[in-house]
């Protein structure tokens, strides 16, 4: 909820971070001046962990915007914290990547101003749910990974979509993941970079010994289960890096898309590309390369009257 019905905001605060701890009460007075009622968290992962025992109440039942000052992590325990209940996030990047936390901070109160003002773009980010055969549920925004100990030995997973087996992983595991998920973990294993306001479900095996495996993109509605078959030690379920679930030989996860996505407010104008080059590095030259920046407009009109 932005514009003239936000009364209260939520600030989620890494003050782990010295720049954070700066510009905090800048912020508070900001908020304050503008006749809001203001709640400061400074402890993400803990608020997260709190909310989480008690996923049947909102959050926070009073506030209706979520500004988080920090890096995606920083989103991630968010957008946690808020799994039951979803209210709009809006992210101000203090981290390195900040592809969910898109605000640069210096442009913080210019974009605040456009959310009271109700004119923020809002992106609805898909969600996933993991439901263990041992019980247990579990939400993702960003993705489920399946992953062996950092010194065990090779992990066997089978996958199936549906009703229908569709292979074996042996390796160090398989990550699921959104496509707001497909720029983190299942990026830097190889995976391919989807939209974020795309709908599809990345799955990537992570240093697969059967080298014609390869990351797939699955329609959203897939229902995919994975199912631990090998595992020479300790093996973990992770979700969005956070939340951590011990599997056993025989033991699987469900995952499925989550019928409600996150609404992840973002700046009018805001280039995708243009993060996606700044992030990793595409608009790195080489030394003497005249040839970087976009090519000359390529005038189109001149195949109208074309053979074709």
């Amino acid at each position: 909820m932005t514009g003239s019905d936000l009364t209260s905001v939520l600030v989620l605060a890494d003050c782990r971070k010295e720049a954070v701890r700066e510009f905090l009460p800048k912020l508070e007075e900001w908020l304050g001046k503008r006749k809001l009622e203001v709640f400061i968290e400074s402890d993400i992962r803990g608020y997260a962990q709190r909310s989480g025992h008690a996923p049947e109440r909102a959050a926070s039942p009073v506030a209706q915007l979520a500004v988080v000052l920090g890096g995606d992590g920083a989103i991630l325990g968010a957008a946690r914290a808020f799994a039951a209940h979803p209210i709009p996030i809006l992210g101000v990047n203090f981290g390195y990547l900040g592809f969910l936390s898109s605000t640069p901070h210096p442009r913080c109160f210019e974009v605040l101003s456009t959310a009271l003002a109700n004119n923020c773009s809002v992106e609805p980010r898909m969600r996933l749910i993991a439901e263990l055969n041992s019980g247990g549920t579990a939400v993702a925004l960003n993705d489920v990974v399946l992953q062996r100990g950092s010194h065990q030995g090779l992990l066997t997973v089978s996958m199936s979509i549906g009703e229908e087996w569709v292979t074996n992983y042996r390796g160090d595991g398989v990550i699921v993941a959104t496509p707001s998920g497909s720029t983190a973990y299942s990026l830097a294993a190889g995976g391919p970079v989807m939209a974020p306001s795309m709908l599809g479900i990345v799955v990537t095996p992570l240093s697969s010994q059967g080298l014609s495996n390869r990351p797939i993109v699955l329609h959203p509605d897939s229902e995919l289960v994975l199912t631990v078959t090998v595992a020479s030690g300790i093996t973990t379920l992770v979700i969005d890096g956070q939340g951590f679930y011990p599997m056993e030989p025989g033991s699987s996860v469900r995952i499925r898309r989550h019928p409600e996505p996150y609404p992840i407010l973002v700046m009018d104008g805001l280039d995708p590309y243009r993060r996606l080059r700044e992030r990793l590095g595409w608009a790195t030259e080489l030394p003497g390369d005249r040839s970087a920046g976009p090519p000359p407009p390529v005038d189109w009109s001149r195949d109208s009257e074309g053979p074709y």
